[in-house]
Parts: structure tokens; sequence; C-alpha cells
């Protein structure tokens, strides 16, 4: 099966609820709206698990905390649109890391999470700075959205990009540098949530590229997204088994 990434749009999330259609889909939210698909931001810790309370919980900032409940009652609308479920009831587990086996790999909504049981989609989400991206695929996705970052995080970032990525961003001049780094952390950051090995290899693998279009990666559809001006989005889909022979 091949899916064309680069076909996608990008659908909007906002205050009413979804319209969801045919897979695979990309939607974005702004995360500093008080109401996301027709529930109060300010009201759903109820409609989040224990885990995700936890978490926003521990964000000591109000707006930090109001854009992590915003981004996950984004999700849980949007697989509760794909799956005929309440936003409530849909229930999450973590696979296995493909790296050590223990159970903080790719997150998936439960196998039993459908009452017609059927197969519920494969999903990332990605928030940054008010912003976020959330995918929905019959394969394995990643999403990523990442802020232009300044120029001392370029700097210290650099060195540890794959060492033809270095060059690149090197050779570029530097106000040029911020928005190219953004381009090749979120292609990177996608392909990783799509292997579900996040960032514990490090960021040198995959090489991404920093060119207009993205370096081709065996077994996968590596795509941008359309952004805001000061944003950068890609998109990752499994197209085949990259182990097949």
């Amino acid at each position: 099966m091949t899916t064309h990434a680069d076909d996608l749009g990008v659908n909007r999330l906002g205050a009413d609820a979804p319209r969801v259609g045919v897979l695979p889909s990309v939607w974005s939210l702004d995360t500093t709206l008080d109401v996301v698909g027709g529930l109060r931001v300010d009201e759903a810790l109820p409609v989040l698990d224990a885990a995700e309370r936890d978490r926003a919980e521990q964000l000591l900032k109000a707006d930090a905390r109001h854009q992590y409940v915003a981004s996950h009652l984004g999700l849980r609308v949007l697989l509760g649109a794909y799956l005929g479920l309440a936003p409530a009831e849909v229930a999450f587990i973590r696979e296995e890391c493909p790296c050590c086996g223990g159970p903080h790999g790719r997150p998936a909504v439960a196998a039993d999470a459908r009452h017609d049981g059927g197969s519920a989609p494969h999903f990332s989400l990605s928030h940054s700075d008010g912003l976020a991206y959330l995918a929905f695929a019959r394969v394995p996705v990643g999403v990523d959205v990442e802020a232009v970052p300044g120029a001392a995080v370029v700097a210290a970032v650099l060195d540890n990009l794959h060492p033809a990525e270095t060059a690149e961003l090197t050779a570029l001049a530097e106000p040029d540098r911020p928005q190219a780094l953004a381009r090749v952390w979120s292609r990177k950051e996608a392909c990783l949530k799509a292997t579900g090995t996040g960032v514990a290899l490090g960021l040198a693998e995959p090489y991404v590229g920093s060119a207009a279009t993205p370096a081709p990666i065996p077994g996968w559809t590596l795509a941008d997204l359309p952004a805001p001006p000061g944003f950068a989005a890609a998109l990752a889909l499994r197209t085949a088994d990259p182990t097949a022979t």
C-alpha cells in the first residue's frame, strides 16, 4: 500500500464538534481556545484519564496547563468521532518500546475500545507554543509541529544532528538557520514518533535533510505539512514493512 502524505491537507479543529472523514487525516488546533470540539477546556479534566490529569497537574503555568488539556481534549474528541465513542470513553495504552521492550512505546487506543470490535486508527499528537497537530491513519503515523527556535537553540542542537544535516545548516546564513532547524526537527520527530523510538537514541538518525523536499526513508513516506508563519510541521506514514525483503 502507498499513501501519499504530500496530498494531505490540514483540517482545522475548533470550538464545534468535528466531522471526520477518510483516513489518513491531519488536524490543527489552536490550543489557546476555551472550547474544543464542543467541550469547555476548563471543565475537561474529568474527560481525561488519570495519567493525563497527573501530567496536567504537574504543569505549574496556567497557560501551559490549558494548552496541554486542550490538545489532549482535541485528541479525544477526534478519536471519539472516528471510533463512535464519547471523548471520555477513549482508553489509551502504551505499546512496547522497540528499543528496550519497556511499556513506553507509541501511545495507542486500547484493543477493546471500539463497541463494534473494529480496529482503531493509529494516531499522533504534537503541540508547540499554542498550536497542536493531530494525525490519524490506518498505518503507523507520526506528526510533529515545531516553533522556529532562537539562535541559542540552533547553536546548542546543531552538532547533535546527522553530520550531513549539521553541514547543511552550517552552510546557511545565520538568519536562515532557525527555520531550517525547525524543518529538520519536525521531520525527525515525526519519524521518531511513528516508529516509537523517540529521541532515546539521539537526534542523528534518521537523516531527513534540510532541503525543500525531505530525504527518502525506506518504508516510510515523509512530507512537510502546511504550517503558520513561525512554525514547521511534518508527517511520517509507514508505506511498507522496512524489514521486508
